[in-house]
């Protein structure tokens, strides 16, 4: 019996991934997005089709691990600074977006079917709740994550997470069930959530930063894996025991953690880990849906999932209009937002148990949730003409402002300092990477806010915006880099210009051929600095003082290149000058 348990686990993994790729790869060659194709993989797959892989229900709650770390990595990019800022849109989109779409959906779930209020009330209010899964990937690929447009999305999602707790109170409320009645009042479930999240930031500054700041002093760099994974975990844990929201757990703990010197290495951690589970998730709403339902009663499904497409564009769109959004943006912004959401899943059961619909009903509105998660992708790209902004009569147009860095400093030494304040005194926004803790701290005693993390890896850089930087700067001391690197760089961030500081001329043979814009020997140009004073001192012309610089500068040049072209340090030792030269001397009157 044990022994078959692994077996089913590879079998079913196999076919899970195999199918996952295949779709995936197929759909974003169309240009549908990777959603689809695991809404897809996993409708194949189902029960209700070739019947490959069973339990689909088992998989979904491992799955919801992806959308809990997702909302994580959310709330890594905003700082309680940020987020303090947004509260209008958090409260005032959010809430007029899910009370309106959800009354407005419950009045036509009532009017054009036989369900009671109460039931009609079940089901429209959790149909107002839209795909976080799906929309901030989408927001992500786009880059629009970070745009004024991608943070109004971002409140209403925000919001609509956090009104899950008044939402499941309001059914419980409405609840036939006598066993309900033992369970928690609404107001006890509200102070469960200030009290968790205030302890979760407690816990955060007093215990997760400390094990951080121990973890990168011991240079134990896989260990923030660990511990990246495990900040998520209990805090989710913390909430689901207290029977609140997990994904709002982890986007807590991400807050928290938000303006750390670790943010990027706990990015660039856990990404990988949040998109195969995210991934997992969606093929698993693939295959809890019930083809049969709407094989059976296929215009009902298609119908409701059209309704809820159409009020809750229309009404989103109403109030996007309302706060000021351009026809464009708001258009957009209520179709991207116009599907049924992951939470819906959660209330539908919760009214099930509530005996407020039949596990029949839920099921249905299930495939109508998914039904509706699969048009987003079409929506989007069969309304891009209307959405795109038109070309100013000047020639280009505008493209959307990212609050990112423009610029990437990786090494915050001696030399990262000098480059980075005059990079900012020219106005230029700047990220600064680093791996020494001791020197993080200090420069953070200076007012320097230096981030964590090993910036010589690729998704490292992805994740402190290098795929938005306008140059990255590597000032590293050391040996630490090479050509291979750096051309890795430039494939995977080709709009940044790249500019490496070498330690010495060795490190210039080492980088040979690398695409970069410019490399700069550590010493050479102060070297050259102080040799002009020194001769100025004892008198010289300032004619002899520039023809002895563009005699070293031009000797130096030429043994340079021919050790490029050769890779030895030693070649062309010639041009290095151990003497004075007799016609300098002879030029200039003593």
């Amino acid at each position: 019996m044990h022994e078959a348990e692994p077996a089913s686990i590879l079998h079913d993994g196999f076919l899970l991934l195999g199918f996952a790729l295949a779709f995936v790869l197929l759909f974003r060659r169309l240009g549908l997005g990777a959603t689809l194709g695991y809404l897809v993989a996993g409708a194949v797959l189902g029960p209700h089709a070739l019947n490959l892989v069973s339990d689909a229900q088992e998989k979904l709650g491992f799955a919801e691990l992806g959308i809990t770390l997702l909302l994580f990595l959310v709330g890594l990019e905003l700082d309680p600074t940020k987020l303090w800022k947004m509260k209008r849109d958090i409260v005032g989109l959010g809430l007029l977006q899910v009370a309106i779409c959800g009354l407005a959906l419950a009045g036509a779930i009532m009017l054009t079917t036989s369900f009671s209020p109460a039931a009609a009330l079940a089901l429209g209010l959790p149909l107002a709740l839209s795909s976080t899964a799906q929309v901030l990937p989408m927001l992500q690929s786009s880059g629009r994550m970070k745009t004024r447009f991608g943070e109004r999305a971002f409140s209403i999602l925000l919001f609509q997470d956090l009104s899950i707790i008044p939402l499941i109170t309001i059914i419980t409320a409405m609840s036939r069930n006598p066993a309900d009645a033992g369970g928690p009042p609404g107001w006890l479930l509200g102070l469960y959530t200030v009290g968790a999240m205030a302890g979760l930031v407690a816990a955060g500054r007093f215990l997760i930063r400390p094990l951080f700041r121990l973890i990168g002093n011991l240079g134990e760099r896989e260990m923030f894996v660990v511990a990246a994974l495990f900040t998520v975990m209990a805090s989710a844990a913390v909430m689901e025991l207290l029977g609140l929201s997990t994904a709002l757990g982890a986007f807590i703990a991400g807050v928290m953690l938000a303006d750390s010197p670790y943010r990027h290495e706990l990015e660039a951690d856990v990404e990988p880990f949040r998109s195969i589970l995210l991934g997992l998730f969606f093929l698993a709403v693939g295959m809890m849906l019930d083809l049969g339902a709407i094989a059976r009663d296929p215009l009902f499904v298609i119908g409701m999932a059209l309704m809820l497409i159409t009020v809750k564009a229309v009404v989103m769109f109403g109030i996007a209009r309302l706060f000021g959004m351009p026809w464009r943006g708001a258009l957009a912004l209520g179709l991207l937002l116009s599907q049924g959401g992951e939470f819906g899943f959660v209330l539908f059961t919760q009214a099930s148990h509530a005996l407020l619909i039949a596990p029949e009903a839920a099921s249905l509105f299930g495939a109508v949730v998914t039904l509706s998660m699969a048009t987003t992708p079409f929506l989007m790209i069969a309304t891009r003409r209307f959405r795109a902004e038109p070309v100013a009569a000047g020639g280009e147009r505008e493209a959307p402002h990212s609050d990112g860095a423009s610029a990437l400093i990786v090494g915050y030494g001696r030399f990262g300092q000098a480059v980075g304040q005059v990079v900012q005194a020219s106005g230029i926004s700047v990220t600064l990477i680093d791996t020494d803790v001791e020197m993080i701290d200090v420069a953070g005693t200076f007012g320097a806010k230096v981030y964590f993390g090993d910036g010589t890896r690729i998704d490292m850089l992805r994740q402190a915006g290098a795929a938005e930087a306008e140059m990255i700067l590597f000032c590293l001391d050391g040996d630490q880099i090479d050509a291979a690197m750096l051309a890795a760089v430039h494939e995977a961030f080709p709009k940044a210009s790249v500019y490496v500081r070498a330690f010495d001329r060795r490190a210039m043979i080492k980088l040979r051929g690398a695409p970069v814009s410019l490399i700069v020997r550590e010493t050479f140009e102060s070297a050259i600095a102080m040799a002009r004073a020194a001769l100025d001192n004892a008198g010289l012309s300032n004619e002899a003082i520039s023809r002895a610089e563009t005699l070293f500068r031009t000797r130096d040049t030429e043994r340079l290149d021919r050790q490029l072209e050769t890779g030895d340090p030693r070649t062309a030792i010639d041009r290095i000058l151990t003497a004075p030269e007799p016609q300098a001397a002879e030029g200039e009157p003593g």
